[in-house]
C-alpha cells in the first residue's frame, strides 16, 4: 500500500492546493493526497493533533492507492469539500466536513468515500498525535464492534468505519476495495475529558448540510454570488460560538521563505473582526455582523483604552511568542504565540467605531453596544497623541492611517449619537484630520505614511473609503493616483515599498490592498476599473478558492497563513458594493464624506 504510506508521511504541498474545513471552533487543512495535515483540538489555539503541515507527526489520509490525478470542489455555500481523484480505471470522491452544529469540547470529522465510476482500492491511514505531534496515544484499542478507541491525555477519540484496520506502531492502516456506487463512511470523533459517543453518519451529514444552508444566504445581488457565498462560508468556519473570529486557521506559514516572517494567526484581531463585521453589514449577513459586534464590544467594555490589538478566541491574552522545536513548513518556522500582545494599535479603536456604527445603521446595536462606542471614543480622546504600531504592526510612530481611521469612526458614530456627544465626537474627528494633515500630507498633495516617512501606503486609501475625508478631496484622489503609480505591478497591489528593491522582491502582493483599491475606485465612480481589480484579486487562489494574506506574483503562489479572514471579508464587501447600484450611488461620489453604505436588498 505505497499510496497510504506516502500520505501518512504527509510531505507538504504548495498552499494553493489545500482545502479548508471548519466548524467555527477549529479548522482543518486537507491536501490533494487526501491528507488531513492540520487540526488543532479542542480549539483554534490548542495544540495540533494533526501537525504535518509544520513538520510534526499526526495525519489522517484517504486516497486511491492507484496512480491518480487530483481535483476537488466545495458544495455551494458550505465548507463541505469533495476531494476528487481520477485513476486509470475509476473516479473516486471523498466528501469531507467538520460536523455542525459545533461544540467547544468535541468535534466530528466526517469522511464519506464514494466511487462514482469503475473500481478502486482506497488507502486509509490514521496517525493521531497531540501537542503538535509530540505526544503519542496513551491508549489505542479496538472494541468488539470494530470501533477504535484512543486517548491522548484528556483528549479521547473514537474512529468508526475502519474495523478492518491494522495497527502498526500507533498508525492504523486500512485498504478498501470499492466498486462503482459503493459508499463508505469514516467518522472520527474527538472529545475533551469525556470519550465521544458513536454517531449516525447519515443523520450527522444531514444536520451539517442544514446548518450550512441556514448560515449562508444566496447573495444573488452581489457581483459574484458564488465567491461571495464561499467567503461567507469561510468566515463562518473561522468564527467561534462566542463571536471571536480567528485571523487564519494556521500558524507559522511563511510570508517570505527564510526571512523570519512566519507568525501565529490563530487569534482574534480587533481590526480584522471589524473589517469582516463591516463587510457583513454591507452584504446583509447578520450572524457575522452580530458575532463581530459581540466580541469587539466585550473587549472594549472590559479593557477600555487598554484594549489589546488581539485576543485569544475566548477573549484572553495572546501568549508570548515561542518555538516548538519542529521543522516548520518549508521556508517557515514553528512559532506559537504572537508579539502583538505587546503592541498598541490606535486604529483598532477607529475600526471598532466603524463596526458599531454599521450595526447601528441596521438597528442591531443595543445599549451595551453604545456603551462600547463611548468607551472607544474615550480611548481615542485619551490616546490619540501617542505613537502606535499601526495597521501593519511596525515600530511605534504617529501613523497617518491611524489618525484618519479614528476620525472616520468618530464621524460615523457622531451622526448616530445625541447632539452634545455628536458635537464632541465631530470636533475630535476634525482635530485628528487636522493633525494628520499637519504631519501626514506629502508635498504632492497625497497622504504619506507618517512624519518623516514620505512613502505612499495602500492602507491610506481607507481614509476616503471609510469617510474620514471626502473622496473628491485632493488628498483622496492624489492618494489613489499614487497607489496606482507606485504600488501596482502586473495588476496586483502591494501595501508599501519596504525598501529600494523592486516590487515583489521584498514581499508579495497584499490581497487586502487589491480589494481596498477596488472600493476606492468604485467610490470615485470608476466602475470598470473597480471591477477589473475585483476580478484580478479574487482570482489569486488555488482550486479550493482560498485566499492567503499575500500572493507571489512571479510564482503565482499563496504566501502566509491560510485562509486569511480579512481578505475574504473584503472580497465580500467588494462583491456587495459592486453588485448594488444603490450602494455605489451612496458611496460618497458627490464629494461629501461617506461612511459605509446601506446593505444590498
Amino acid at each position: 500500500m505505497q499510496g497510504v504510506d506516502d500520505t501518512v508521511s504527509s510531505p507538504p504541498h504548495v498552499l494553493r492546493e489545500y482545502a479548508f474545513i471548519g466548524d467555527g471552533e477549529r479548522g482543518a487543512l486537507i491536501g490533494p493526497r487526501g491528507d488531513l495535515a492540520w487540526l488543532c483540538f479542542p480549539g483554534w489555539d490548542s495544540g495540533a493533533v494533526f501537525a504535518g503541515l509544520i513538520g510534526g507527526a499526526g495525519n489522517y489520509a484517504v486516497a486511491p492507492t492507484e496512480r491518480h490525478v487530483w481535483g476537488g470542489y466545495y458544495e455551494p455555500g458550505t465548507l463541505i469539500w469533495r476531494s476528487r481523484w481520477i485513476t486509470t480505471e475509476a473516479t473516486v470522491e471523498c466528501r469531507e466536513a467538520l460536523a455542525l452544529p459545533a461544540h467547544g469540547d468535541r468535534a466530528v470529522i466526517l469522511r464519506r468515500i464514494e466511487v462514482k465510476q469503475g473500481r478502486s482500492k482506497v488507502g486509509v491511514a490514521l496517525s493521531l498525535r497531540h501537542d503538535y505531534g509530540r505526544a503519542r496515544p496513551d491508549e489505542l484499542r479496538r472494541d468488539e464492534d470494530g470501533a477504535w478507541h484512543m486517548r491522548l491525555g484528556d483528549v479521547h477519540a473514537l474512529w468508526t468505519g475502519a474495523g478492518a484496520a491494522a495497527c502498526d506502531d500507533d498508525v492504523l492502516r486500512l485498504e478498501l476495495d470499492l466498486r462503482e456506487g459503493d459508499v463508505h463512511d469514516l467518522v472520527l470523533g474527538l472529545g475533551r475529558g469525556v470519550p465521544p459517543q458513536p454517531i449516525d453518519p447519515g443523520v450527522t451529514w444531514g444536520e451539517t448540510e442544514r446548518e450550512w444552508h441556514a448560515r449562508v444566504p444566496p447573495l444573488a445581488d452581489t457581483a459574484a454570488p458564488r465567491d461571495a457565498r464561499h467567503a461567507v462560508a469561510v468566515l463562518h468556519g473561522l468564527t467561534t460560538g462566542g463571536g471571536g473570529m480567528v485571523a487564519a486557521a494556521t500558524m507559522s506559514l511563511p510570508e517570505r521563505a527564510r526571512e523570519g516572517r512566519a507568525y501565529d494567526y490563530r487569534y482574534v484581531w480587533i481590526r480584522d473582526q471589524s473589517y469582516v463585521g463591516q463587510a457583513a453589514a454591507r452584504a446583509g449577513v447578520w450572524p457575522l455582523l452580530d458575532a463581530a459586534v459581540s466580541f469587539v464590544q466585550a473587549r472594549l467594555l472590559a479593557d477600555g483604552p487598554r484594549m489589546m490589538p488581539a485576543y485569544t478566541p475566548s477573549g484572553g491574552r495572546v501568549p508570548d511568542q515561542h518555538e516548538l522545536d519542529l521543522p516548520g513548513y518549508p521556508g517557515g518556522a514553528d512559532v506559537v504565540g504572537n508579539q502583538v500582545n505587546e503592541q498598541f494599535q490606535l486604529d483598532a479603536f477607529g475600526e471598532a467605531l466603524l463596526l458599531l456604527a454599521a450595526a447601528d445603521r441596521r438597528e442591531r446595536l443595543d445599549d451595551t453596544g453604545w456603551a462600547a462606542a463611548r468607551a472607544a471614543a474615550d480611548a481615542i480622546a485619551q490616546r490619540w497623541r501617542e505613537e502606535d504600531a499601526g495597521v501593519w504592526e511596525l515600530d511605534p510612530q504617529r501613523w497617518t492611517h491611524s489618525a484618519l481611521l479614528c476620525a472616520a469612526g468618530l464621524r460615523a458614530m457622531a451622526g448616530r449619537a445625541g447632539e452634545d456627544r455628536g458635537r464632541d465626537w465631530r470636533a475630535l474627528a476634525e482635530a485628528l484630520v487636522d493633525e494628520a494633515r499637519r504631519f501626514g500630507l506629502h508635498p504632492s498633495g497625497r497622504w504619506q505614511r507618517a512624519a518623516g516617512d514620505e512613502r505612499v501606503d495602500a492602507a491610506l486609501l481607507l481614509a476616503a473609503v471609510r469617510g474620514a475625508v471626502p473622496p473628491g478631496a485632493r488628498e483622496s484622489t492624489a492618494t489613489v493616483a499614487a497607489v496606482q503609480r507606485d504600488l501596482v505591478q502586473d495588476g496586483y497591489c502591494y501595501r508599501y515599498r519596504p525598501d529600494e528593491r523592486p516590487l515583489g522582491e521584498a514581499e508579495g502582493a497584499f490581497l487586502l490592498c487589491g480589494f481596498i483599491l477596488c472600493l476606492a475606485l468604485a467610490q470615485q465612480g470608476r466602475d470598470a476599473d473597480a471591477l477589473r481589480w475585483f476580478e484580478r484579486t479574487r482570482a489569486s487562489c488555488g482550486p479550493p478558492g482560498l485566499l492567503a494574506e499575500e500572493f507571489d506574483v512571479v510564482q503565482r503562489q499563496l504566501r502566509g497563513n491560510l485562509p486569511q479572514a480579512f481578505v475574504h471579508g473584503l472580497l465580500l464587501e467588494c462583491a456587495a458594493t459592486l453588485g448594488d447600484p444603490a450602494a455605489l450611488a451612496a458611496a460618497g461620489r458627490d464629494g461629501r464624506a461617506a461612511g459605509p453604505v446601506a446593505a444590498p436588498r
